[in-house]
């Protein structure tokens, strides 16, 4: 039986008290001269939270924040994000387009050079790119840039890889091809899929090529230990083409799962960023931690994944029933503290190409009446007094944040007459739970703008997005309409077509949109460079720390 948030509040008040003391006294600061697996003592190391372990450290075959966190210091692609999470030149130090918007030409920068010293070079990118859609890599995410010509028929057996649109035109410049115009592919290559990658060393080491001893980066920093459930060493790279303006000697990613330790050993100064905060002591941040606490909007939806493959959770019934009794304003200024938002839409609100967002029906209605229509629901569901008892499993991530969330809509489901169980894990588990899809009742997921356009959230509902339709939705108006967004030329037009299928979404519920999220990082005033921004990515290529 889950204990209720808050339970042990006291002795964490007691332990924060005397840490705020310390804090009065030493600063949010980190020791200096920490060494680095062993080495000599480094002059500037950034210490980093991280939520968990990386899955994969293969661009082509990772799927969450924690891994793209990772390889966008590793890896660089034609563009990269600067501080503020604009795009800007990264190996391509330049790119025209055609009339058409359908031929780009990049023009690579002449000093980029992998981490052993080899030049980057176009064939890089042409490698890089067929193994993302060859279907014997199995890559989860290479539907997202389907936008690439025959990338979706290779990707799916029916073409060589030889076929996509991608070659190189001699040793300067890369020519990319799409199927049709994409406003948002320029956008597209900032993501971890459209890094490239060292051919050499893949065809030397297999799957290890992402070992430490085996990994060559183009990025700001190479690998330099991972020691799973404990941490992650990135060291500066001297082949990097802007290396003398990166401050930072190394980066040290902590895998702290548990938000609470992670918030002791932030306060401790043992790391000098996080990108959470338990939700129990939100108070207690605000009030001692304040010049530390950043709370910035952020393009993230928060949601569970009904698994619509079997019943009760193919029945749309049962899915708009539980979604009607869930209080989503107490879920976001009494769970969370204020520092979520309400959701009622899959697509976050601020995407300007895509203004607001469609909502679920019964977001104006009544609670009391959302609670009886939910009954009625569910009663034609065959649940309910007089027929089944609903039971249901919500399998979640380890996280004093997921669990008081899931405690609370347990709770609210209880008015239905729902019994609920929670099953947690560690994050790498439940996420390739998401990945690998055995069979489940619901579970927690959420997304975050990988590019802010919608087309980049609504896909999870696709049926041919196998891999990260974690709900495994099938439904062919749905998928209908985003195909006729796809080919869409018209902004207007695409517009409206994508509102549609957002609109469909919200009616079918296989995911039960909950939150949109704000970002919620402790980020020592020491550190230097930390830009907010809606994507909430803070590259260590513009980090420094001052004494």
């Amino acid at each position: 039986m889950s204990s209720r948030p808050g339970q042990h509040l006291g002795l964490f008040r007691l332990f924060f008290r005397v840490a705020a003391v310390c804090i009065l006294a030493f600063g949010l600061g980190f020791p200096a001269n920490v060494g680095i697996g062993g080495s000599a003592p480094a002059k500037m190391v950034w210490h980093r939270g991280e939520l968990g372990d990386p899955g994969s450290l293969d661009p082509h075959k990772a799927t969450t924040l924690i891994e793209s966190n990772i390889l966008d210091e590793l890896f660089e692609g034609l563009v990269t994000l600067d501080a503020r999470g604009e795009i800007i030149p990264g190996v391509a130090s330049s790119w025209t387009v055609d009339t058409g918007g359908t031929i780009y030409d990049f023009k690579l920068r002449s000093d980029a050079k992998w981490s052993n010293g080899d030049k980057v070079v176009p064939e890089d990118f042409v490698y890089a790119f067929r193994r993302l859609m060859a279907p014997a890599t199995g890559a989860p995410y290479a539907n997202i840039l389907y936008t690439l010509k025959n990338a979706e028929r290779i990707n799916k057996g029916e073409l060589p890889a030889e076929a996509l649109g991608v070659r190189a035109v001699n040793e300067t410049t890369l020519e990319i091809a799409l199927e049709q115009p994409a406003p948002y592919f320029i956008s597209q290559l900032a993501h971890m899929t459209a890094k490239p990658l060292h051919r050499k060393s893949i065809e030397a080491f297999g799957s290890d090529f992402v070992r430490p001893a085996h990994m060559v980066a183009n990025g700001p920093f190479m690998l330099r230990e991972f020691t799973p459930n404990d941490r992650l060493v990135l060291v500066k790279n001297p082949y990097y083409y802007d290396s003398a303006h990166v401050a930072l000697d190394a980066e040290i990613f902590y895998s702290l799962e548990d938000r609470s330790a992670a918030l002791r050993r932030f306060m401790a100064g043992e790391i000098q960023s996080y990108d959470d905060v338990p939700v129990e002591q939100i108070a207690f941040v605000r009030a001692h931690l304040a010049e530390a606490f950043e709370v910035t909007p952020n393009l993230g939806s928060y949601f569970y994944a009904f698994d619509t493959r079997h019943k009760p959770f193919g029945d749309r019934r049962v899915r708009q029933a539980l979604s009607m009794a869930i209080d989503r304003e107490f879920l976001a200024e009494r769970i969370w503290g204020g520092t979520m938002d309400p959701g009622y839409s899959f697509v976050p609100p601020g995407i300007p190409s895509y203004g607001a967002p469609a909502t679920v029906a019964s977001k104006d209605i009544d609670p009391y009446q959302r609670e009886d229509e939910a009954k009625r629901l569910l009663a034609e569901a065959g649940f309910g007094p007089g027929g089944k008892k609903l039971e249901v499993e919500i399998r979640l991530n380890n996280s004093e944040n997921h669990r008081a969330t899931a405690v609370a809509i347990a709770d609210m489901w209880k008015a239905l007459g729902v019994e609920t169980r929670l099953l947690a894990t560690d994050a790498t588990s439940h996420y390739a739970l998401l990945r690998e899809k055995p069979a489940f009742d619901i579970a927690r997921s959420g997304w975050f703008a990988d590019y802010p356009d919608a087309q980049n959230f609504l896909f999870l509902g696709q049926s041919d997005n196998q891999a990260l339709n974690a709900a495994s939705f099938k439904n062919e108006s749905y998928d209908r309409l985003m195909h006729e967004a796809q080919v869409e030329d018209l902004p207007e037009r695409r517009r409206a077509i994508l509102h549609e299928a957002e609109a469909l979404l919200l009616d079918e519920q296989p995911y039960l949109v909950l939150l949109t999220y704000r970002s919620r990082n402790l980020v020592s005033p020491k550190l230097k460079g930390w830009e907010p921004n809606v994507l909430d990515n803070h590259p260590g290529r513009y980090i420094s720390i001052a004494p």
